[in-house]
């Protein structure tokens, strides 16, 4: 059985492919039968490329660049397609619930156990939309955080 795994941010062009990327690098790693995607709450950014900024992000990390990436906007039957959805926001998991009720959706950064005291807030992926290189290797540390704790709740979903 495959086990599908949506990820999604805002416009779709920075946080969730930067995070599908390092997902499906670690799964593939440990040999799991997962598909990974990811989508947008919003559809203004639907067509467009993965930002050059977290494309070059990831390739400094040793991660492919993301350049087939075009993004889209996320529909209530991908929500109740996956076995897991990741949201970047508290923001984003309400949207997401709400096209689809009874869908497994979470924050990403609860599966970061240093980040899970946290606080409702403080588990939001962090947006470098707005920001420099420096917010996007941010960003990326935070998912790369989580990254692990997701392959670990994929791995026991397949199990059972």
């Amino acid at each position: 059985m495959t086990y599908r795994v949506m990820i999604t941010c805002t416009g779709n062009i920075c946080r969730s492919p930067m995070a599908e990327i390092v997902l499906r690098d670690r799964l593939d790693a440990a040999g799991l039968d997962a598909v990974v995607d990811s989508t947008g709450v919003s559809d203004e950014e639907a067509g467009n490329p993965i930002d050059p900024r977290a494309s070059a992000a990831l390739v400094r990390r040793g991660y492919a660049a993301g350049d087939a990436h075009v993004a889209r906007h996320a529909i209530a039957s991908d929500v109740a397609a996956r076995g897991l959805v990741l949201a970047m926001t508290n923001q984003h998991a309400r949207r997401l619930r709400d096209l689809a009720p009874g869908a497994d959706v979470r924050l990403y950064r609860t599966f970061d156990p240093a980040a899970y005291d946290l606080g409702d807030h403080a588990l939001d992926v962090a947006d470098p939309w707005y920001g420099g290189p420096a917010d996007f290797e941010i960003c990326l540390d935070e998912i790369e955080a989580a990254a692990d704790g997701v392959v670990a709740h994929v791995k026991a979903a397949l199990a059972s």
